[in-house]
């Protein structure tokens, strides 16, 4: 049977590295679909995405890769499938609602298993379209107390890939996020960094700003300043008032934040130093 698989590595740069990859592909008799590499230099790192087909074993060709590439190399095979999503939200509907439809109309590569939020409010939206959901509420707990809970709405779902906090407006403890590392995608209302608190159109518009933005991230201990996944911006002027930003804004939000998502969901992003090298 043939098999289709998408080879990530990174490792100390060196000489040769393409071809010793390529030659254990070759002697695997695999046909290489696609191919993209990086090399850091200031950093002398190196990285390789390959989709792969062929009949093999894959863990065979991750033991002869291993051989070939340097001791620190990490080797990842991901075989393309619809990975499990679990989607965290509050009050606003335009980020979840547009990945809802996204994922109706088949464009992304993904299972949406569950939807938690801790407000009553979007569960309409949610159920159009037979996805369950559930409201965890934060009244009268400690932070401690609701993340218990959540986690154990999250568990109710199974084995998951990745969580998305679209517009989940509650910070996570280091507990939580540690428990997800590299797995939690946020989407950010500036183009990072600036502009944080509330109602960052606001503050932008009392600025006179001329362009606004919106930053999709990986969640880490440091607020908004995990490892950027994707950016956008749009131009705006002395015309727009701050609630016309924030239309726009919104718009720039769920596209952002979408990409981002599809990006994580192809495998198409390594993380190192805080940062990602994206193989789009």
């Amino acid at each position: 049977m043939t098999r289709h698989y998408r080879v990530l590595i990174d490792c100390r740069d060196e000489k040769g590295l393409v071809y010793k990859i390529s030659k254990t592909f070759f002697d695997f008799g695999l046909n290489v679909e696609k191919n993209r590499e990086f090399v850091d230099a200031q950093n002398g790192k190196f990285f390789m995405r390959s989709e792969v087909s062929g009949k093999f074993d894959p863990d065979a060709l991750e033991a002869e890769l291993k051989l070939v590439l340097p001791k620190d190399a990490v080797i990842r095979l991901a075989e393309p499938r619809p990975k499990r999503v679990v989607i965290m939200a509050t009050k606003e509907s335009h980020c979840l609602g547009d990945i809802l439809i996204r994922h109706e109309a088949g464009e992304l590569e993904a299972q949406i298993v569950g939807v938690v939020s801790n407000y009553e409010i979007l569960k309409g939206l949610v159920e159009r379209f037979d996805i369950p959901y559930i409201c965890v509420s934060h009244e009268g707990l400690q932070r401690a107390e609701h993340e218990e809970l959540i986690l154990e709405a999250i568990d109710s779902f199974g084995e998951i890939d990745y969580i998305v906090l679209a517009k989940y407006m509650r910070i996570l403890t280091p507990e939580f996020v540690s428990r997800f590392e590299e797995r939690i995608i946020n989407i950010h209302h500036s183009f990072l960094p600036a502009f944080i608190g509330a109602n960052p159109y606001k503050q932008a518009y009392d600025r006179g700003v001329k362009i606004i933005g919106a930053t999709a991230h990986f969640v880490n201990n440091n607020l908004d300043e995990g490892p950027i996944i994707a950016q956008g911006t749009i131009p705006v002027d002395h015309a727009m008032d701050w609630r016309q930003m924030q239309s726009a804004g919104r718009d720039v939000e769920k596209i952002v934040l979408a990409k981002a998502l599809k990006l994580a969901l192809e495998d198409k992003i390594f993380v190192y130093a805080n940062k990602t090298v994206i193989f789009d």
